[in-house]
């Protein structure tokens, strides 16, 4: 079980090291964690955010738990220096195309959410994004126009194969939930999403057992709030999965409470290799205070032990714990409280038991 620890910048060293006390209590045999550098960090050290020192140890390790990046001393590099480049970069040498991004009301905090109570309380999905390709990926510039005019373009397109192999882990993951897949497209106006509505359909065949619907990212935007109980399993692109996952997170009451798993095809000795992080950012206004919730930090983990070693039992008892310190008030400014970074960690660490 071998883990590249990656804090990032900001928040991200505070997070990270309530997650690494929450591992270490569990007292795993095996467990060896490394540290490495990533993001602006790594940027001040090695001249890049995702420098060789970095990605040899990733290509190393079985899972990798990721912080988060981001630092405003960096916008005015050039965009391939900038700490936000070492995720897409991390994603693409490790071919980690299928994010997994769970959304969850947890009991006691359904009047923490932006919606009604009774609303909020129905939540319970799963968001599969898929992140190698769209926009973020395709082609992009700046040119001039023939009157002289400045132009930003950046290309959205999606492969056959590449919605197929998306499409397979998602029918895959709303087979294991509650068998209800929704995709998200916008194939009204985009030929991208058209194809992706074909493909979703083509290989909906291989499992019968599982109910397809399809509805555009308007729509569904809408409908997560309206009536977010209504969804299972969501399955969509980059562009609408980026901005999805995050509208979810203040569904449930913060984005500090939301993790996700980013996996690809390579397997560990036990399942399968995958990058593991909270979806929220670097948060550069609180860095240093102590002030950051660290609990999708610790959800984080709970992912990476049932993904990449099939440690099932130790998951259910982080999330446990983690529900139990919620229920019981450790909750952080985000939520309404006024728990710091560190005594949130000790919640979950009492809760462990």
């Amino acid at each position: 079980m071998k883990i590249a620890i990656l804090p990032g910048d900001g928040i991200g060293t505070e997070i990270m090291a309530e997650a690494v006390r929450v591992l270490e209590a569990l007292d795993l045999p095996g467990m060896e964690l490394q540290d490495g550098l990533v993001g602006a960090a790594a940027w001040r050290v090695h001249g890049h955010p995702l420098p060789p020192e970095t990605l040899a140890l990733m290509h190393e390790c079985d899972a990798i738990l990721f912080g988060a990046v981001g630092d405003p001393e960096c916008d005015a590099l050039p965009r391939h220096l900038r700490p936000e480049q070492a995720v897409l970069g991390m994603r693409k040498e490790l071919g980690l195309f299928a994010n997994l991004r769970p959304a969850k009301v947890f009991p006691g905090l359904e009047d923490r959410s932006s919606l009604r109570a009774e609303v909020a309380g129905a939540i319970d999905l799963m968001i599969v994004r898929e992140l190698n390709g769209d926009v973020y990926f395709g082609d992009k510039g700046m040119r001039t126009t023939a009157i002289g005019e400045r132009e930003g373009y950046d290309i959205m397109s999606y492969s056959e194969s590449e919605v197929r192999r998306i499409a397979h882990v998602a029918f895959r993951t709303a087979r294991g939930r509650r068998g209800q897949l929704c995709s998200v497209d916008k194939a009204n106006v985009l030929e991208t999403s058209q194809l992706w509505r074909e493909v979703m359909i083509e290989v909906a065949a291989d499992y019968p057992d599982v109910t397809l619907d399809h509805m555009y990212v308007d729509n569904a935007a809408m409908q997560l709030v309206r009536e977010p109980g209504r969804f299972d399993t969501i399955v969509t692109g980059n562009l609408f999965g980026d901005i999805l996952s995050d509208q979810a997170s203040m569904c449930v009451g913060s984005i500090g409470l939301l993790a996700s798993a980013s996996l690809g095809t390579q397997q560990t000795a036990s399942g399968t290799k995958g990058a593991y992080e909270p979806i929220h950012g670097s948060a550069p206004d609180i860095a240093g205070k102590g002030l950051a919730n660290p609990v999708a930090m610790i959800l984080s983990a709970a992912m990476m032990l049932r993904h990449s070693f099939a440690l099932e039992t130790e998951a259910l008892r982080i999330e446990t714990a983690v529900a139990d310190a919620l229920n019981a008030g450790a909750l952080g400014g985000d939520l309404g409280g006024n728990m710091g970074t560190r005594a949130i960690g000790d919640a979950v660490l009492a809760a462990l038991g």
